[in-house]
Parts: structure tokens; sequence; C-alpha cells
């Protein structure tokens, strides 16, 4: 059944299209705001993707996928209201790239029906599929990207971080806190000092914070920054000469717009990643060829390649393989929301598949189940080289530690289920 898509005005701006498509995909997109130098690569790639479905392979399963665009500013209200406009429109996955939307999305698409990809953000217990049932957090979480930077760290330091001194750089909100539980419980496990240096939003001025840095003279430095305070961060560390091997951002902080600003200071940060970097997999032709050539980009067409362009690509071909194996279990390419949360729930992503999709190697093999809405944890250290103005994994796709991350799951996930009278089970 072919949809009317309605122009939206609810204070959030929806992007007019003529017609929706069977397979609805709405994007919680940012492009305005404070954030919106990463909204926009981001909503680009992800918007960029389902066009070049549509345009070579007649859509997914014969079905034409429609991305109706919901401004959210960044800002909480704004994308619940989306969110509402949106759901009744066939939507079936959310990914509002923002851990503030995401924290008030949880208890509404549970009640709604509709899975929620929080890919690489949101809250990090959503993993226990048996609590949050419509919620998925594959194939990384913030908890492994801690766990992975410390792994990290301690090869760099010959094996142990006794006596050593880990210090996370923080943008102050539930995003830069989330790591906070997993470093503590690591600090006690490998003997390394550790504090938390918080930042205000939006982060352009962090004197202070550098000061204490100066002060207190951290071996390492962990970074979770979003927008503009992680260009100013990259710029403070090269004024103070900060070892830049020694600085490491989340994945949320580690695009070319946190780096070139700073010119040659710069050079050796380092950033976690959970997908490739670079431009050099098939797909990307063929959304030059079909897509960017044919004048049918969501943008301007120049930020093919770039980290966060790339970040979106992956949730769409994430989300699409889901769609494409819940029409293969049910025998329809009509699906709807239900279909596709039971797929995202035993979603599989093998070398094969991204093979298949132009991807090879573009990020870590995982599987999905009720018990692991998360996948198996595993990220990636990238670094920046200045010099040639690109980013370059440095290491394997490689695991979080299970043994702290797990027992911090579980009881985070059991909290919630009895604050929330959520009966744990998997059907």
């Amino acid at each position: 059944m072919k949809l009317k898509l309605a122009t939206l005005a609810l204070g959030a701006t929806m992007a007019a299209a003529p017609v929706m498509a069977d397979l609805v995909f709405p994007s919680l997109s940012y492009r305005t705001g404070p954030f919106a130098a990463g909204g926009i690569p981001f909503a680009d790639g992800y918007a960029d993707y389902f066009t070049l479905l549509n345009e070579r392979d007649g859509g997914i399963g014969g079905e034409m996928a429609s991305v109706p665009e919901c401004e959210t500013a960044y800002n909480t209200e704004k994308g619940v209201e989306c969110y509402e406009a949106t759901k009744d429109s066939g939507a079936l996955i959310y990914q509002p790239l923002s851990t503030g939307i995401t924290y008030q999305l949880i208890p509404k698409v549970t009640a709604d029906g509709i899975p929620l990809h929080t890919m690489g953000y949101g809250r990090t217990s959503a993993k226990n599929g048996k609590v949050f049932s419509h919620v998925f957090n594959y194939p990384v979480n913030y908890w492994d990207g801690a766990s992975v930077g410390v792994n990290h760290f301690m090869k760099q330091a010959g094996g142990s971080l006794e006596g050593k001194k880990i210090t996370l750089l923080h943008f102050n909100g539930a995003y830069g806190r989330e790591p906070i539980p997993t470093l503590e419980a690591l600090s006690a496990k490998h003997g390394f000092d550790f504090n938390a240096i918080p930042i205000d939003y939006p982060g352009q001025e962090q004197k202070s914070q550098w000061l204490q840095i100066r002060r207190e003279r951290p071996d390492f430095i962990l970074f979770w920054g979003w927008g503009v305070m992680n260009q100013v961060a990259v710029q403070e560390a090269a004024n103070i000469r900060f070892p830049m091997e020694n600085f490491m951002g989340i994945w949320w902080s580690g695009s070319e717009n946190d780096v070139i600003p700073a010119g040659d200071g710069a050079n050796g940060y380092k950033s976690l990643q959970f997908h490739n970097v670079g431009n050099d997999f098939p797909v990307f032709d063929d959304i030059q060829k079909y897509v960017v050539d044919a004048g049918k980009a969501a943008g301007a067409g120049d930020q093919v390649g770039t980290v966060l362009y790339n970040r979106g690509v992956y949730a769409a071909f994430l989300a699409a393989e889901a769609a494409k194996q819940a029409q293969a279990a049910n025998g329809t390419s009509a699906i709807d929301a239900s279909m596709m949360r039971d797929a995202m729930e035993s979603l599989e992503i093998t070398a094969a598949t991204m093979e298949a999709a132009g991807l090879p190697g573009f990020g870590p093999e995982f599987k999905v189940s009720c018990e692991n809405h998360g996948g198996d944890g595993l990220a990636a250290v990238g670094q920046w080289d200045a010099a040639s103005q690109s980013w370059s994994l440095i290491s394997d796709f490689e695991p979080s530690d299970g043994s702290v991350i797990g027992p911090l799951v579980d009881a985070d996930s059991a909290a919630y289920a009895e604050e929330n009278k959520v009966a744990m089970s998997c059907n």
C-alpha cells in the first residue's frame, strides 16, 4: 500500500516527499543546531544508501524504501515530537542519533512495538534484550568503547596500567557520563588512577579543564565529546603539547571535523571506531554513480567517504539487512515493525554479508540474540595523519572485557526492570 507523506510542522521540520514507499525508515536528523556539523554527514549517508538501493536494486526485496526526515536539532523534546509525528507512517525502525532522545524513546517504542537501534550510543544496558525487548545497540556500546580504549593504552604501557593515570574528559550530560561506571570498574581491576573532567555544553571554552590536566598530568586521556568541543579539545591538547598518541576519543570524537582545524597539531590523535574509514569500498563507487552523479544525493555529495557519512551508510546498511532478513523469514516483502524487530533480534552480519553489499571488511562480524542485543562489543582504534589528512585503522576490531562489562549490564538492566516493572524474558 502506498502512503502519502505530509509535511509536518511541530516546531520540528520534516523534509517533504511526494510519495512514501512501503518500507519506511524515518530519519531523526539534525541539520541545524549546535551539532549540525556531525548530524549532516550522517543523515546524508543514511539517506543516500537507501536511495542507492532504490535506484540500483529497485528497493529492498522489490519494495521501495522511503526515508522521511524530521529535524530534531539534537533537542530531546523535538526528537520526541518527531517520533510521535512519524510513528504511524509505517515506520520500521528508529535511529535517533542522540542519547537524550534515546532515553525518552525507550518506553515509547516498547509500547508501540517499533524497534529502536542506537548504534554505538544510548543506554548501554539495552544490550540485555530480556529487559529491553525493542532496543538494540549492536555492534558496540560505550562501555565496550571504554574497555577497548583501556586495553589499547595497556598495550602502549607495556602490558600494565598499575599506577598510571587515566582521565575521562567528557561532555557533561548523559552521553558523556555513560562510560564512568566501566572506567571505575576497570580502574579497580587494573590499578590505574581514574578521574573524570566534565565539559559543559557547548564546550567552546575549555581553559580550566586543560589547566587541570596540566596540573594532574594524566598518562592517558579518553575523550567523550561531540560537536565543536571536539575540535576545541584537540586544539587545547596540541597547545599544551599533550602526546597525541595518548589522547583517544570515542567514535563520536573522531571525524575529520574534529582534527582538521588543529592542523599539524592534531597529528597522531586517536579515535575508537566500530566501522572502517575512507572510501575504498565498492559501495561508494555505486553511490557516486547512482546517487551523487544522478543528482539524487541528500546533500552536496562532497561528504562521501568521510567518517560520519560512512557511519550513516553503515547504519542504513544494517537496517536494510535486517529488513531483507525479515522479508525472507516471513515470506513477504511488505514487512511491518514487528517483523523488523524479530529480524533484528536474530540478525547475523558476516563477511559474506558485507562483501555482497560492497562493504568488504567494513565492520566486525556479529550476531544478535534475545539475550544479547549488542553484538560482540568489537571496536578498532583509528589514528589521524595530518600530512595526508586521513584516518586509518591501526588495530583490528578487538573485544572489550566481558568479565567487567557483562556484570555491569546485568546489574543496570535488572535495576531498570525492577523500577519499571518489566518481566525479564526471551520469547
